[in-house]
């Protein structure tokens, strides 16, 4: 027999013909939906092996060599393994993932090896050799292979029991041990020998799936049926100069109206008093992380509403029990740290056009009455709605001005160091017309009304001056927004005038 004539009687024993005709449908269509790349690589490999040890056998047979006989048993189990490949690349990758049924990739895996295995028994048995005497003799080395290989077949049995029983699943983020300096991450695979874990650090560590099968294991900010958010403490003191319940209000209301990214709104953050200290009660701001990759820089964003908030309240940080003081306080050190807080307080209040009416006496005595009012990045200063007396003078920072319909805020304006808002409230009482929210860490100041109050009450006729300013201020935004005529602007200009007026001798009980 020629060479190709030996090859077809070889090709037609092999199945060769089914198997490439399988290899060609389903291949091409496993690589159109689906993903498997590396089974598909295998698959073709098999494929080429059974090609090559097939041509050699013919070969063999084709010269009358008995050498074929070492070839054909070969070339029958790699076509078998190939179709078994491409079958299940098929199954996994296509079919299953099409009714929504994601087989864990280990589980895959497994059940390939074991269906090629049985596809390569079968295959040999058929093609005459006798396994009953191979599994006779591999009893021995079956034992030497289990004690050498004890602790890949724990990791593979501790790959398939964290696959099967979604202990753990790809995307969790975990805690291998008990403490928190022990390893933490996110799960990115799970494989046969290892679960891969990727730290905040930019590490990825291969994690043994035995040591975690024998290891406390700490799945982060998992509850069943809820979002994936972990609760995070966040520590501070304060003296017993500030009571208890003070400090939690002032602390709890500020985290819980400051516009903080990754804080989640449900559970709302919460603050408690853990314990008392010799000079200083120990508290700590509890609030939901929503996105647990970012946890020391969310942390550091509400330390910074914290201490923003305690400043406003006059509640300073403790400080050690033990700190010494050596600076000697001497009445013109004093005085001299007064005026200069006076001098910042007056170069604000001097850029603002609504106190240009006030004599330099007045304006000394309303810088003496402002108050040091700083805030963090993404607190709220002041919402819409809210009764509020005071006005904020910013010195330094940045902040926005939005406005919502009950349904949708949008922003309108963006205030700068020299700005100023809430006039009308500190004027006439209006709730707040619009939530402002600082967008950077903002250094401002605030006047309260009794202040104000009481340079109206020692001249009354301020009042006037300073209706005429704030009519003139909105009428001008009203016209440029308008296209108003001069004659239309003046009379509107009047009315708006006459109005703030009445409604400030209301609201200072002048009338």
């Amino acid at each position: 027999m020629t060479f190709f004539e030996t090859l077809a009687a070889e090709a037609r024993d092999a199945r060769t013909v089914w198997i490439l005709g399988a290899l060609l449908l389903l291949v091409p269509l496993a690589r159109r939906f689906g993903h498997d790349r590396p089974r598909l690589r295998a698959v073709m490999v098999f494929a080429f092996l059974h090609v090559v040890t097939l041509l050699v056998s013919s070969g063999f047979v084709a010269a009358g060599s008995q050498f074929d006989a070492y070839f054909r048993m070969p070339a029958w189990v790699f076509g078998a393994t190939a179709l078994v490949g491409a079958l299940a690349a098929v199954l996994f990758s296509v079919l299953l993932p099409r009714v929504k049924l994601e087989v864990p990739r280990i589980v895959q895996d497994v059940a390939v090896a074991l269906l090629s295995v049985v596809a390569a028994v079968t295959v040999a048995g058929r093609a005459g050799v006798n396994l009953s005497g191979l599994i006779a003799t591999s009893a021995v080395l079956t034992a030497v292979l289990g004690f050498s290989l004890q602790d890949t077949i724990a990791n593979l049995a501790g790959g398939l029991g964290l696959q099967t029983d979604d202990s753990i699943e790809v995307g969790d983020w975990i805690r291998v041990g008990t403490q928190p300096t022990e390893l933490n991450g996110r799960v990115v695979s799970i494989r046969w020998r290892y679960t891969a874990i990727e730290t905040r650090n930019w590490e990825t560590v291969l994690v043994p799936n035995r040591v975690l099968m024998n290891s406390s294991v700490m799945v982060l900010g998992k509850r069943g049926g809820q979002p994936q958010q972990w609760r995070r403490w966040v520590y501070f003191h304060v003296d017993f100069r500030a009571q208890p319940g003070d400090v939690i209000q002032v602390v709890q209301a500020a985290v819980r109206g400051a516009k903080i990214e990754r804080v989640a709104k449900d559970p709302a953050p919460n603050v408690v008093m853990m314990d008392m200290a010799e000079s200083y009660g120990r508290y700590a701001v509890r609030y939901w992380l929503n996105d647990l990759a970012v946890d020391d820089p969310t942390d550091s964003e509400v330390r910074q509403v914290i201490f923003f908030a305690l400043e406003r309240a006059g509640m300073r940080p403790a400080l050690p029990a033990h700190a010494v003081f050596l600076t000697q306080e001497t009445e013109d050190r004093a005085a001299s740290k007064t005026q200069k807080q006076l001098a910042r307080r007056r170069r604000v209040l001097e850029t603002v056009t609504l106190f240009a009416p006030l004599s330099e006496a007045e304006k000394q005595e309303v810088a003496e009455s402002m108050k040091y009012a700083p805030f963090a990045r993404g607190e709220v200063m002041t919402r819409q709605g809210d009764q509020a007396h005071w006005l904020y003078l910013l010195e330094d920072g940045e902040a926005t001005v939005r406005v919502s319909d009950g349904v949708t805020e949008k922003q309108v304006a963006r205030l700068t160091g020299g700005s100023f808002f809430g006039e009308m409230s500190l004027l006439t009482g209006e709730p707040r017309a619009a939530t402002v929210v600082a967008e950077s860490e903002v250094e401002c100041f605030r006047l309260d009304k009794a202040a104000f109050e009481l340079v109206i009450q020692r001249r009354p006729e301020v009042m006037n001056e300073v209706a005429a300013l704030l009519a003139s201020r909105r009428v001008e935004l009203e016209a440029a927004r308008e296209g108003l005529d001069a004659e239309t602007a003046r009379t509107r200009r009047a009315s708006a005038e006459v109005a703030l007026l009445d409604r400030m001798k209301r609201f200072f009980r002048l009338d």
